[in-house]
């Protein structure tokens, strides 16, 4: 089934203990966009980059089935840009540069092509460019996926609220759902968010894994534990793509299969922890992403005989 991807794509500059890039591709639609190509038959993208871009990595999204029709190419101007550099425990990073570019007035148009997708995912962008993105579709997609972060609380709380009303699923991780309900308890941090429009919320805890909250249910998946994590950007993004990809795929956007979602989203953010930037999905294989989805299945899996 077909989905629509919405968001940055963009050029980072990453400093983690393990090394350093200069400019390398990045943004919330680019890791979407890779993680969920490995399932959805069709993902179509909406976003703007400069002149700047690498035409090859264009290319790239096209070798990998991404629709680029609406990605919005402004010669004459540079991509959004972001420099951060990872301290040692790789969970916090500091931010040494922001340049929004052709970002900072993105327009999201829609192509005729993409009117009827089924699936919605909405990367991290302004709550207001991600409400036009709804408005400006014909008819509603069968499920609506976005993604925020603490800093449109901070500046556009009333504008991120409106928003929330309109969508299905929401992800944020713990931080950013404690800041958004007020609430320590991520149980009733996750009832309060869910009280403001979303029938489903993610809250990803990073190395300490996923969950999945609908109503009285929750689903618990743990992240894999891996030798080494090289560089967490667009883990989060990788991780959404995955989970709306596997939702587009099978069609199912059941609480069940929402939670084998959650598993095939947390195998891509595990391949993508372990190179640079989007390194590693651009050569990750189908048979590994089911290698390591078998992975996490080994590790969940206990038989308890319950005594009285």
């Amino acid at each position: 089934m077909s989905l629509l991807v919405v968001g940055s794509v963009a050029l980072d500059a990453l400093e983690t203990p393990f090394g350093k890039t200069d400019r390398i591709i990045g943004g919330s639609g680019t890791y979407i966009a890779l993680a969920s190509s490995f399932f959805a038959s069709q993902v179509n993208v909406v976003a703007v980059v400069g002149g700047d871009f690498p035409k090859d990595k264009i290319a790239l999204f096209r070798q990998k089935g991404i629709n680029t029709e609406g990605l919005q190419i402004r010669e004459n101007e540079k991509s959004f840009f972001w420099a951060g550099r990872y301290h040692n425990d790789m969970n916090s990073r500091d931010t040494l540069v922001t340049e929004l570019n052709v970002l900072g007035d993105f327009d999201p148009i829609i192509p005729d092509a993409y009117q009827n997708c089924e699936f919605l995912m909405l990367g991290n962008l302004a709550p207001a460019v991600q409400s036009t993105v709804i408005d400006r579709l014909k008819k509603r997609p069968k499920l609506i996926v976005m993604d925020t972060m603490n800093f449109w609380m901070d500046i556009a709380l009333a504008d991120l609220q409106a928003v929330l009303k309109r969508v299905d699923v929401l992800s944020i991780n713990d931080e950013e759902a404690r800041q958004l309900s007020g609430e320590y308890s991520l149980v009733k941090a996750a009832r309060k968010i869910m009280g403001m429009g979303p029938k489903y919320l993610i809250i990803k805890k990073g190395e300490h894994g996923a969950l999945l909250f609908h109503g009285n249910e929750v689903f618990f998946a743990p992240a894999l534990p891996l030798e080494e994590v090289f560089d967490p950007t667009g883990a989060g993004d990788t991780f959404a793509g995955g989970f709306i990809g596997y939702l587009a795929r099978t069609g199912d956007i059941s609480f069940d299969n929402m939670k084998r979602a959650i598993i095939y989203g947390s195998a891509l953010a595990s391949f993508c922890v372990e190179r640079f930037g989007t390194e590693r999905l651009e050569n990750l294989s189908p048979d590994a992403i089911e290698g390591r989805v078998q992975e996490f299945i080994d590790l969940v899996q206990c038989e308890i005989t319950l005594t009285n």
